[in-house]
């Protein structure tokens, strides 16, 4: 029975909590109070202490406050973030996440912040803790798949896929250990594949070191797995800063790594290699009374090159044209890429970037043969050493096929061991891309057959270093560097007097080609070189100038009696550079502003304002008098609004920016009567195909173990549904369908949106729908478009991957459930069965 004598108790204790609380109850609800004043005043900082006060005191108040300190915390979090004091804009988010560890909200803007800052293992952490609290979450499913891109990068899936690959590894790495090396440590070990061959091999002690943070816990998670978690241990550590005994026990007999990139000493295994033989690895063997003794695996590796002529590779790295959107642009003084084919080390640029050559839009041509530009021997450390300090080599290329010099094209072959090796050629079916040394020297220089290229070859700083010097033709020695006229002599008469004032001429041209020199990443280049692109923003451009020009002058004569009453007024908030405010100030009686940041920049837009009539004061650079970045969408000033809003809608690895649609939203509110938002529509189109390049490139496939290994199911949790960076006019695919028309984004029009759409297809041929390759047709005006497939535009295409291949037939129809939120869009896809069932 229960005690009759509870309530009363009970009803004691209460009185008794009452009796002490006042106090306590009183500070919260003044505190209370006080937040919420402090939100209507935009005092965030004193809210959010407020608030945190009451939260701690008086945990009940969780619901009821949790929207509004959340609202606080992000508002609190923009200033804090504004004037650089990140330290106590994290403390804030870690205290927020005392109260609610579980907030799904916060850990997804704490991951936003992270990322920002560079932080992406501790990024990714925080969305996927969102995920795991609310797996349908959008905003925090989208930031992990955009930072997986960043933790896990493509070609891991491509590597692991590689069978080849890894099955001459795994006997490079069994002949090793079964001939005595019974200690193995694995550098930059990723999944862990390396060091559990080592294990399988037979090695009696293996360690495996691993820099990044998500895939060292990767790693760890697969080695437990395979049951290998007590006989490999994996440090979380750099190998620079590793030693024995302080993190092996002793040395080790064996090495191996793949710390190489597409221009094999990328990622620093020079210098991984020399501090192994000085501090982590046994001496090598010299001779066969040495036992026991150390090696690496791979031995050493050959690096081939070639010179190419590629427009696509021209025309991401410097400048192809005298006028862009009607602006002669010789006032623009040099511009070209960051990335720089020259022996000398510099901060501002790198010495390479890279390309898949198989798959370049529009080809290449070899111009010569390969040549063999380096070979190195990774067991010896005196050699790895002198690497640095070996002279300039020049080598001499024989030209074979008449060309325009664009690039040095650069692939190497990894000697595993004496019997095993892997090449990353062009013509292989590889997972590697090759290194590309962008010519900027002989802009327009073309080689002909029987000329003899001359490139020095070097390794100053650990990074192999190529340079395009000279060309050697009828027994003449054209400098490239110095822009020789092919047809002049090679040895004039010397002539001191000419020689002086050469050299006085040769250096107030450098001092002004260094005053004038510009860099603009490899997209902007493209852009600048995208002439379509121009051409169609200067017709919509002065199209409605002009119609907003006889708008103004209907106006009566007491509106426009105020100075500069009868400017329009133009905002480019365009990401990077952009000529497109200096093609409407071009129209006269505009005044058009650039959200250009880099002073570089914008110094190479004053000087081309200047060639053209534009009045220095009708070029204004938005940025430098907005306040912060989120202050770029206001009016030009108090009292006017603007005539055009020219808006950045598709990124360049081919998605839609990120709050595209809030922008656009906030822009139609700042437009005069008859202005108008650049685009005012965006048609996003599609097509169903079958690819087993993208399968291959999104996810370990198959349900066979790599190598005896599962590791699929781990790796493949970084899989993104969404396959960025796309060339689909080269992508190995079958088409499925005819173009689909997949969504349509109205950008002047709120009511015309919507958030879904269901759409039909038929399937033109049989096969698996693999994935949804999508591009766009952007709308600058009813009758003037951009289409992003162009061959001659900046973007790149995107592809929605499926999760699993979806069989039809030629004839079927497939339903389309398309999704787009923010800017990630999901396509799933099914046969539609009643139309079958009715045919």
């Amino acid at each position: 029975m229960p005690n009759t004598n509870a309530k009363p108790k009970h009803g004691r204790r209460a009185r008794r909590r009452r009796r002490g609380d006042p106090g306590r109850e009183q500070l919260v609800s003044s505190s209370l109070e006080s937040a919420q004043q402090c939100l209507l005043n935009q005092d965030y900082g004193t809210a959010f202490v407020h608030y945190l006060l009451v939260l701690h005191l008086a945990p009940v108040f969780k619901d009821f406050a949790r929207d509004s300190f959340r609202f606080t915390l992000f508002k609190w979090a923009e200033e804090l973030d504004s004037v650089g004091r990140i330290q106590e804009l994290f403390d804030c988010y870690e205290q927020a996440l005392e109260i609610f560890p579980a907030d799904e909200v916060i850990l997804n803007s704490m991951g936003e912040h992270l990322f920002r800052m560079g932080f992406r293992d501790e990024a990714a952490g925080h969305f996927h803790k969102a995920l795991k609290i609310k797996p349908d979450y959008p905003e925090a499913r989208e930031n992990f798949y955009r930072v997986a891109n960043w933790l896990v990068e493509r070609w891991h899936f491509l590597m692991l896929n590689d069978r080849g690959r890894n099955q001459k590894y795994q006997q490079a790495i069994q002949k090793a250990v079964q001939s005595g090396c019974s200690t193995v440590l694995d550098i930059g070990t990723g999944t862990g594949i390396l060091g559990m061959c080592a294990k399988k091999a037979g090695a009696a002690e293996v360690y495996a070191c691993e820099l990044s943070k998500t895939m060292y816990e990767l790693a760890c998670e697969v080695v437990a797995e395979n049951g290998m978690e007590g006989s490999i241990q994996i440090l979380h550590k750099k190998s620079l800063e590793m030693g024995a005994p302080a993190d092996i026990p002793h040395r080790v007999s064996l090495v191996v790594t793949e710390t190489v990139d597409a221009g094999l000493f990328g990622e620093g295994i020079i210098e991984s290699l020399i501090h192994a033989w000085n501090h982590l690895l046994l001496p090598p063997k010299r001779s066969e009374e040495d036992l026991p003794s150390g090696r690496v695996i791979p031995a050493g590796a050959t690096v081939f090159c070639m010179a190419v002529e590629s427009l696509e590779i021209r025309r991401h790295h410097r400048l192809c044209a005298a006028e862009v959107g009607g602006l002669k642009m010789a006032a623009a003084g040099e511009l070209r890429s960051p990335v720089s084919c020259s022996l000398e080390p510099d901060d501002s640029t790198e010495p390479y970037t890279t390309e898949r050559l198989s798959r370049l839009p529009g080809g290449y041509r070899a111009l010569t043969e390969p040549f063999t530009a380096l070979s190195i021997d990774f067991n010896n450390v005196q050699e790895l050493e002198g690497l640095s300090s070996r002279e300039v080599q020049v080598m001499r290329l024989p030209v074979t096929q008449q060309g325009e010099l664009d690039a040095l094209a650069v692939w190497f072959q990894l000697h595993l061991d004496q019997e095993n090796s892997l090449s990353t050629g062009p013509q292989e079916d590889t997972c590697w891309e090759q290194a590309i040394y962008p010519v900027h020297s002989a802009p327009g220089f073309v080689l002909k057959p029987g000329d003899e290229l001359l490139v020095e070859v070097s390794c100053h700083d650990a990074y192999l270093r190529l340079g395009c010097v000279a060309v050697l033709r009828d027994g003449r020695k054209l400098h490239l560097d110095q822009r020789v006229d092919p047809q002049s002599s090679m040895k004039p008469e010397p002539n001191p007097e000419v020689e002086l004032c050469s050299a006085l001429a040769t250096l107030q041209t450098s001092q002004r080609e260094s005053e004038d020199f510009c860099l603009l990443e490899c997209s902007e280049m493209a852009l600048l070189n995208y002439q379509d692109y121009h051409q169609s923003f200067s017709l919509a451009l002065t199209k409605l100038i002009s119609e907003m020009k006889l708008r103004t002058q209907n106006l009566s004569s007491a509106a426009s009696a105020a100075a500069d009453a009868s400017l329009l007024y133009v905002l480019d908030v365009s990401e990077g550079f952009s000529l497109l405010p200096l093609i409407a100030a071009r129209q006269g009686g505009v005044k058009a502003y650039s959200s250009v940041e880099k002073t570089k920049q914008q110094n190479v837009l004053r000087r081309l304002a200047v060639t053209h009539g534009v009045p220095e004061k009708h070029l204004e650079f938005w940025l430098n008098r907005a306040e912060d970045e989120q202050g770029v969408l206001q009016r030009p000033s108090t009292e006017k609004l603007w005539s055009a809003i020219i808006l950045d809608c598709v990124e360049t690895c081919g998605l839609i920016r990120q709050k595209l649609m809030e922008k656009a939203s906030l822009a139609r509110f700042l437009l005069e009567e008859g202005g108008r938002i650049f685009p005012e529509k965006i048609v996003i189109l599609g097509m169903l195909v079958e690819s087993d390049t993208l399968l291959m490139e999104s996810a370990v496939q198959g349900r066979d173990p790599t190598l005896g290994f599962n590791i699929a199911p781990f790796i493949n949790q970084f899989t993104v549904p969404v396959h960025v960076f796309l060339d689909f006019s080269t992508l190995d695919c079958r088409h499925l369908s005819e173009v689909l028309e997949l969504f349509v984004l109205d950008l002047m029009d709120t009511n015309a949106n919507y958030t879904e759409r269901e759409v039909k297809a038929q399937a033109t041929s049989g096969g698996r729908v693999t994935a949804i390759p999508f591009w766009y047709q952007i709308h600058l005006d009813w009758d003037i478009s951009l289409n992003t497939l162009s061959r001659t535009s900046h973007w790149k295409q995107a592809a929605v991957v499926l999760q699993e291949p979806l069989e039809v037939q030629a004839g079927d129809w497939i339903r389309l459930a398309v999704k787009l939120h923010k800017s990630t869009i999901s396509i799933s896809a099914q046969v539609d069965m009643a139309t079958v069932q009715m045919e």
